[in-house]
């Protein structure tokens, strides 16, 4: 007589007779659904990339996967299967994530005795290349801070100016500039703002004319006392301004002046960036205006810049 399959409950609670790979893989995504509580479309995305490592299994091995198969891979099973990934052309991001769910399902069932394998955890995860910084053109820039500083605009307006001038015109980090109290209001002819960053560690950036004023502006129109170590940004209700807030605004701008997706508050430091770099400033100098612990991290903006430089060569030489 043919033995009954695990009921959902049994799967989700880790009590199903597991005997064959079929249900390991059905009780780990219960586990994963009931215990850890993952999204329906992570769940699907785990479940896709567990079954696409057993179908090259299959066909690497010549026979059907099990748990035996799966408990005697060798490193070199593991390696192929990643030099098969390559070689189909799959992201390194999305081989990094494969391998994290190849490791998640073999965790899981060492956890209950099904099976032991110690290269899994050997693997080296393919590095993920660096995020290129999204910096904003700066005709878009000039379109968000002009018309955010049109007509009569409210106390609110005038804070989110000055808080969007001090991401672009000093380069500050969103948690810096949300970060000021009231007594490190800038001055009128203070060439300089001393900056707490990542680490507590202090630097001394800068400051435009512009985002003097702006600040300015906004603390003549605020409703609240501004004092002493009291933030300097506040919200409508009179706490401190949060960055989700400052985000909320910038989406809202967004959809409103038809900027691009890639239009964010920090959108805006790496715009002050990309511009200085491609106005001439060195690499050493920005470094030190943003705050970066390595120069290799401001190096990321050489090639934002170089993407553009490509762009205009596209548009604007005669032969392309």
């Amino acid at each position: 007589m043919a033995r009954a399959a695990p009921s959902r409950e049994e799967l989700s609670a880790g009590t199903a007779d597991v005997k064959a790979l079929p249900e390991a893989v059905a009780a780990w995504m219960a586990w994963l659904q009931g215990e850890r509580r993952v999204s329906r479309h992570t769940l699907e995305a785990y479940g896709r990339d567990l079954e696409a490592f057993l179908d090259f299994l299959g066909t690497h091995h010549g026979e059907a996967p099990s748990l035996a198969l799966l408990a005697g891979l060798q490193p070199a099973d593991f390696r192929s299967w990643l030099a098969y990934r390559a070689r189909e052309g799959f992201a390194r991001t999305s081989t990094a994530r494969a391998l994290s769910v190849v490791r998640s399902f073999y965790r899981w069932a060492g956890k209950r005795g099904l099976l032991k394998n110690a290269a899994v955890g050997h693997l080296r995860t393919p590095k993920r290349p660096a995020a290129v910084p999204k910096a904003m053109t700066v005709g878009e820039t000039e379109v968000l801070m002009d018309r955010l500083g049109e007509g009569k605009a409210d106390w609110t307006d005038k804070r989110d100016l000055a808080v969007l001038l001090l991401l672009y015109g000093c380069g500050l980090r969103i948690s810096e500039a949300l970060g000021l109290t009231a007594e490190e209001t800038p001055k009128p002819g203070q060439p300089a703002l001393r900056v707490r960053g990542k680490g507590n560690k202090e630097r001394m950036v800068p400051l435009l004319p512009v985002v003097v004023d702006a600040i300015a502006a906004y603390r003549a129109a605020c409703p609240y006392d501004l004092d002493g170590a009291s933030p300097l940004f506040r919200a409508k209700r009179g706490g401190p301004l949060g960055a989700r807030a400052v985000q909320g605004r910038m989406q809202a701008l967004r959809k409103l002046w038809g900027l691009p997706e890639s239009a964010t508050p920090h959108a805006l430091r790496h715009s002050f960036a990309t511009h200085l770099l491609g106005a001439g400033a060195d690499l050493r100098s920005i470094q030190e205006l943003l705050g970066h612990a390595s120069l290799s991290t401001t190096q990321r903006y050489t090639k934002v810049d170089a993407a553009r430089l490509l762009e205009v060569y596209d548009c604007a030489h005669p032969r392309s």
